[in-house]
């Protein structure tokens, strides 16, 4: 991801000619992630899932009940512009994959008029390093089996609702 950002940059400061095709640009772009969800989607594995139905049942109702939650209430007070495309993009990510929450932003938004598509992949660039496969989550199962799971829950709380403060008051009051 950073060597496309190097890449952009170089062409867009150094070269001097428009050598870049938006429009071939966008159609890789679309099939890219069309591979992408059909792989997503290819991998999952169902049995796991059949031998622990409740479990999974309980979990899923809550996590899609605060997603659902977050992103009617807490998004368009914390987004001050262009709050559904952007948290739309966040809803899919939260309910699965980043390339869920890329295929409801092109839903939302397909001409591209919103920057919800890119705020989505320049988040992405911080937001992997630590949770979407990042340090945290490497480092997630270790702590929990060293400090037990109620601690951990506790310091993620904290933790979720630090950024909530910080997104609420901070972010949300930019609004024009």
């Amino acid at each position: 991801m950073i060597g496309a950002v190097i890449v952009q940059l170089f062409l867009t400061n150094v070269v001097k000619h428009n050598v870049i095709d938006r429009g071939m640009i966008n159609r890789i772009q679309g099939l890219a992630l069309d591979m992408l969800i059909t792989a997503a989607i290819a991998t999952l594995a169902l049995t796991v899932i059949g031998n622990h139905l409740f479990p999974f049942l309980i979990m899923a109702a809550g996590a899609i009940l605060w997603n659902v939650v977050a992103f009617l209430f807490i998004a368009p007070r914390i987004m001050p512009d262009y709050w559904f495309e952007r948290g739309i993009g966040d809803l899919g990510q939260a309910m699965g994959m980043s390339a869920a929450g890329l295929l409801l932003i092109k839903l939302a938004d397909p001409q591209n008029e919103s920057p919800a598509k890119d705020g989505f992949s320049y988040k992405q660039l911080l937001l992997d390093i630590f949770v979407g496969g990042g340090l945290v989550t490497a480092a997630s199962v270790p702590l929990i089996i060293a400090f037990g799971p109620v601690p951990a829950l506790i310091v993620a709380a904290v933790i979720m609702t630090g950024w909530l403060l910080l997104g609420l008051f901070h972010f949300g009051k930019k609004r024009s």
